[in-house]
């Protein structure tokens, strides 16, 4: 019996890492046997080949010349590329965006095949609107068109009925590398406190915030800068993370007089943050909005504390002093005081450490999304 064959339509993919990416990634490597994968995605740099084998079932066709205007390419040659490479059981958006867009596109001139959505987007809803208020009806089409829509979190999902999704909608969440984040010995952690340390200059037992955060403004890093001004002076700030406000960033902690303790490491290799985590006290990310947040469901992983914002998908795996504490959005006084409470508590740190790891291992690993998947596209 011959496998299915699955379209991806991704506005981006690998060399460019994001959730979405990662998460494609992750699930079709564990599904390799079930199915065939064809992605048509962007090229974006024109260093990338245009056809690759990833692996023996997957395929990566970029459409353009290495530039942004391959993002619009991948609507109109993207779907004609898709034509030449057979029939399809399903075509798999993901996001609605360009992906998205390509992917009804598509779905019209292949009526057969199914059409499964899946949600990512980490924007507020104003945020979308603002970029594509000029097509919103063909924008709710992507929804009303889909015969099953995967949201990573309850907000997307119930987003997806506001704009007239009628077809099923499954919440299966983004995944972690359990096996990478998780010590295997507790009692290695001193040591990557020690060597964080010691790589900063910073003293012994200096209490360490941690955020991998895209430096941009729905992610509150500002917030969490200026919470800075209520937490003692010892406290730093350790920020992996690159974007457009690197500059003004930079300029708001000289100005807070606590640019000697915000330490910007820039964009990091992924192999990199697991030491990051194990050598924090505290991981936060006080966002304005969230899809669903990987950041967080690592540190959870890797059993750092976690204060964030009851925004968008968090709700989903952080439950107020169980799991890890709400902060106010827009409010670093009380991000500060999360903070604190965290840094003073040792029972409660000891809680959260195993209730943290216990939910990643029980629902979110990679298995058990990759599982959840493969029911939802045979």
């Amino acid at each position: 019996m011959s496998k299915q064959r699955i379209l991806i339509f991704s506005t981006a993919y690998l060399p460019f890492i994001g959730g979405a990416e990662v998460a494609v990634k992750e699930i079709t490597d564990r599904l390799g046997s079930v199915f065939d994968f064809e992605m048509v995605t962007a090229r974006l740099d024109s260093k990338l080949p245009v056809t690759q084998r990833l692996t023996h079932n997957f395929v990566v066709h970029r459409i353009g010349v290495g530039n942004r205007l391959d993002k619009l390419r991948l609507y109109f040659e993207g779907v004609k590329q898709a034509r030449t490479l057979g029939k399809f059981n399903v075509v798999w958006a993901v996001m609605a965006s360009y992906a998205g867009f390509a992917a009804l596109r598509y779905k019209k001139q292949n009526p057969a095949a199914r059409f499964l959505l899946t949600l990512q987007e980490g924007d507020s809803k104003w945020h979308i609107y603002k970029r594509v208020w000029w097509c919103w009806w063909y924008f709710k089409q992507i929804f009303k068109r889909a015969d099953h829509i995967q949201a990573i979190s309850t907000y997307l999902a119930a987003w997806a009925k506001q704009l007239g999704a009628t077809c099923p909608i499954t919440v299966v969440p983004n995944g972690v590398d359990v096996k990478s984040f998780i010590l295997s010995v507790e009692d290695k952690r001193v040591r990557y406190r020690e060597s964080l340390r010691d790589e900063l200059c910073l003293p012994k037992n200096a209490p360490v915030i941690f955020s991998a955060s895209r430096l941009v403004p729905k992610n509150g890093i500002g917030d969490l800068i200026g919470s800075l001004l209520f937490l003692p002076a010892t406290v730093h700030l350790v920020l992996a993370g690159d974007g457009a406000l690197r500059g003004s960033l930079g300029v708001l902690a000289r100005q807070s007089n606590v640019a000697a303790r915000v330490h910007f490491l820039g964009h990091q290799d992924p192999d990199n943050l697991p030491a990051l985590l194990w050598g924090s006290d505290v991981f936060c990310r006080p966002s304005l909005s969230e899809g669903l947040g990987n950041s967080f469901l690592e540190a959870l992983a890797a059993g750092v504390p976690v204060v964030a914002t009851p925004v968008g998908g968090i709700p989903d795996f952080l439950q107020d002093g169980q799991t890890g504490l709400f902060c106010a959005v827009n409010n670093p006084k009380d991000i500060a005081e999360k903070i604190k409470i965290i840094l003073s508590g040792d029972a409660l740190r000891g809680l959260l450490f195993e209730n943290g790891k216990k939910l990643i291992s029980q629902k979110y690993s990679w298995e058990t999304v990759a599982a959840q998947m493969k029911q939802i596209l045979v």
